[in-house]
């Protein structure tokens, strides 16, 4: 859709395709025009066309602006466990009792912002031992095979279940969307919840426990489970059953950067 926008069309020329990433190369990093690239190519091959992404002009292009751009990726700090303790613990009013369950729901699952603000009443199932969330769809499940997430129950005023069910009963919601926002009577709407609203949520809260909001985004939830699991000292695989990573790569990238400081050489000098 954004390469049709900008004046492309399907099929393609891979001059046109190497001019419409040099062109956005200023504004989006490497990563995000790799991304548009595969979009690109999965219009052509959807319609058995040739894609034009595989040309060597397209992929030398793509490697001098990696070169030419190269920046460190600036990736939101993550929240652990104690801090999403402290976010919840304030939480008052029906939008607190809202919050409260966003954030421990988004943060035992694991759940990208996305698949948080996707979830509808039919996707969620309580069990005696905890939930399950159907998530129907999410970032890297572009086929919409979707998979189930479960979330056990914990004791305490926190569980993620009981909080979640504390929402719903309060908020009156029987169908649709789980998240909604609140209007000024301070009532449940219809209107689900925009990513952009998760990130603002997170960052109102983080800021009223003394973190500053410009550190974290709607990924730290999610960001903040793998990397408390990892401190926990959790198998990778375990929590890829939680996360939804295809493979090893992005959770070990997470348990390295906390290891970091835990198997450093330096703790067997000092």
């Amino acid at each position: 859709v954004r390469f049709i926008a900008w004046g492309g069309k399907i099929p393609c020329s891979p001059h046109c395709v190497a001019r419409y990433i040099a062109h956005h190369a200023p504004l989006l990093s490497s990563t995000t025009l790799a991304r548009r690239l595969s979009a690109i190519a999965w219009a052509h091959t959807s319609k058995g066309l040739p894609s034009p992404t595989h040309s060597l002009l397209v992929k030398a292009t793509l490697k001098g602006i990696r070169r030419s751009c190269a920046r460190r990726v600036r990736q939101a700090a993550a929240l652990d466990k104690t801090h999403v303790v402290q976010m919840v613990r304030g939480c008052t009013g029906l939008r607190g009792i809202r919050d409260r369950a966003l954030l421990l729901i988004g943060f035992a699952g694991a759940l990208r912002r996305s698949e948080l603000i996707g979830i509808n009443v039919d996707d969620v199932e309580f069990f005696a031992e905890g939930l399950v969330l159907h998530l129907r769809r999410s970032k890297t499940d572009q086929e919409g095979r979707g998979r189930e997430v479960a979330i056990p129950r914990i004791r305490g005023r926190f569980c993620p279940c009981r909080c979640l069910s504390e929402w719903l009963s309060a908020a009156g919601i029987q169908e649709g969307a789980v998240f909604r926002s609140i209007n000024r009577f301070d009532q449940a709407s219809s209107q689900r919840l925009s990513g952009q609203s998760v990130a603002l949520i997170i960052k109102r809260h983080v800021q009223r426990i003394g973190l500053d909001p410009e550190n974290f985004s709607g990924h730290s939830l999610r960001a903040g489970f793998v990397t408390t699991a990892a401190q926990r000292g959790v198998a990778s695989s375990t929590i890829r059953n939680q996360t939804g990573h295809k493979s090893d790569a992005m959770v070990q990238h997470y348990m390295r950067t906390v290891r970091q400081f835990s198997d450093n050489a330096n703790k067997r000098i000092w």
